[in-house]
């Protein structure tokens, strides 16, 4: 969870600094606005959600099947000793 914590802030700039530039897709007019806007729309929507998966269900899924499971027990204090 620290991990998802440390990679929030990086994984939203990224993914809004791409929605943003996909912007002007969805806003298009002229020749071709059509294909553009459909295309922009979908890349638009896509990223939102993925974004949304990425920050919100991974670490969400990954804390539930997790949850069950014991932390493994650390290693005696003499093990090194005994190995070495």
């Amino acid at each position: 969870l620290e991990a998802a914590r440390l990679r929030f802030r990086p994984i939203v700039m990224t993914s809004l600094a791409f929605v943003l530039g996909v912007v002007p897709l969805v806003l298009a007019s002229g020749a071709g606005a059509a294909a553009r806007r459909s295309m922009g729309t979908g890349v638009f929507g896509g990223m939102l959600v993925a974004t949304f998966v990425a920050t919100i269900f991974i670490p969400l899924f990954f804390v539930l099947l997790t949850r069950g499971r014991a932390k493994p027990a650390a290693a005696p204090a003499g093990i090194e000793e005994r190995i070495a």
